[in-house]
């Protein structure tokens, strides 16, 4: 059931998704080769002490961490380890919030100093991706509108979209309905309407689509070890449009 938020609702949701944006820019600027992850993953700790809101993932579904950090061909649920990056690395950052009994949700991936010329493209046509698919995020529109925008971008460019994986409503709940996949067809699926709030959030492979789940349980990983990328903001669906609640203004 995809529940509509009020104004109010919206507001309280505004409010988590700066956080996130906010905490997520000020571990990106520590994110350089011989820093590990799970030094982020204390960072964003000390981060979320600081604001007082509760990291949205650390104890969901027995996750132990604050951020997912995915590196090069990790896709999505990197567990934060001492490896210390390198440059050329490229760095997905997944992080989320509950303030006030609201969910913020968003996700960075970022280069660990100089990086191929293809990770980069990767990196670029991903987050493309995901702009396209805001900008399809409209009242009157179908859910496929949004999942076909991505993998028109992504297909076009000679890269894949996970299909394992899915952007999500958000709320109350970190993961509510509708489920946004990130392949579709125009004009196919839910109608979308003033109130909704989603969670877009493009991953992105440089090879095949397929991906596995490593024995820790969590770390999901490109199945020819090929790089991926992710990127993700949480949007409202309002009468003037798409609001992006995850963004800096």
């Amino acid at each position: 059931m995809v529940i509509l938020k009020l104004p109010d609702e919206i507001e309280k949701l505004r409010t988590s998704n700066l956080i996130v944006a906010e905490i997520l820019n000020k571990i990106r600027e520590r994110v350089r080769p011989g820093v590990t992850t799970s030094e982020l993953d204390g960072y964003c700790e000390e981060l979320c002490r600081k604001r007082r809101v509760k990291a949205a993932f650390k104890g969901y579904r027995g996750y132990p961490f604050a951020l997912c950090t995915s590196v090069n061909g990790e896709v999505v649920h990197g567990m934060p380890s001492d490896r210390p990056l390198v440059p050329g690395d490229i760095l997905s950052l997944d992080f989320g919030v509950n303030y006030k009994g609201y969910y913020g949700d968003a996700a960075i991936t970022v280069p660990v100093g100089a990086v191929s010329a293809e990770a980069m493209r990767l990196l670029k046509v991903t987050e493309a991706g995901l702009y396209d698919a805001i900008r399809q995020a409209k009242a009157g529109n179908r859910l496929g509108d949004v999942s076909a925008a991505v993998q028109g971008r992504v297909e076009t460019a000679g890269f894949s979209v996970v299909r394992d994986f899915v952007g999500h409503g958000i709320g109350r709940s970190l993961h509510e309905d509708p489920q946004i996949p990130n392949y579709g067809v125009r004009g196919r699926g839910i109608e979308l309407k003033p109130g909704m709030v989603l969670a877009i959030e493009p991953m992105v492979n440089e090879g095949s689509y397929e991906v596995r789940v490593l024995p820790d349980g969590w770390t999901v990983v490109t199945k020819d070890g090929k790089l991926s990328a992710h990127f993700e903001h949480s949007v409202a669906i309002t009468e003037n449009g798409p609001e992006i609640l995850s963004r800096i203004q």
